[in-house]
């Protein structure tokens, strides 16, 4: 049985940025200098190097690990293999998923080459589901406290908030408040997270 290389690949990158190592080691093959491209292009690794070693090619990548003023920024760098060996999924372009509602990628391998899900849904070709790519912030910057005026309630448990530097956001309703039934009217002052 062969192995599979994306699926190597992806383990390697989740490993590494989970031991927050600064550079990590794969082997080089059309497929994977493909898929590092556009990592690359993509802002979720910093560099890439092609490295030789008696006769073997690898590719050195640098993970992407961002400083603020209390100390290092952590990124979770999540990758999932999609389709493998003993399961293709393929799919048109209409129904190419989207990852976090854009803000992470799908790569695809498609008759025109390896590419992301926004260059195959303007190409208007669909292909093989090979991994999503996404980054979710630490928790410790995830959460924000915004105190507002409601200006509207929405359905579905949606209202628009007025903040105090008068930009407007849409907020929703969870949790215990959403399960109580509590309804929420304009007018009322709030503290949202």
């Amino acid at each position: 049985m062969g192995r599979d290389t994306i699926a190597d690949i992806i383990t390697s990158i989740r490993n590494a940025d989970m031991d927050r190592k600064v550079t990590v080691r794969i082997a080089s093959t059309n497929i994977t200098e493909n898929i590092v491209k556009i990592l690359l292009r993509e802002g979720f690794i910093e560099n890439v190097r092609k490295h030789q070693e008696s006769n073997k090619y690898f590719l050195v990548l640098t993970l992407r690990h961002r400083r603020n003023r209390k100390g290092a920024y952590r990124t979770i760098l999540n990758l999932k293999r999609i389709s493998r060996p003993g399961l293709r999924i393929y799919s048109n372009y209409q129904r190419i998923p989207r990852i976090l509602g854009g803000m992470g990628i799908v790569i695809l391998s498609t008759s025109r080459g390896i590419m992301t899900d926004r260059e195959a849904r303007l190409e208007r070709i669909g292909g093989e589901i090979l991994c999503y790519i996404w980054v979710l912030p630490g928790m410790k910057e995830q959460k924000w406290i915004h105190e507002g005026l409601i200006t509207e309630s929405l359905p579905n448990g949606m209202f628009r908030v007025r903040l105090d530097n008068e930009n407007m956001i849409l907020g929703y309703v969870s949790g215990k408040i959403r399960r109580s039934f509590i309804r929420i009217l304009p007018g009322i002052e709030s503290k949202l997270k």
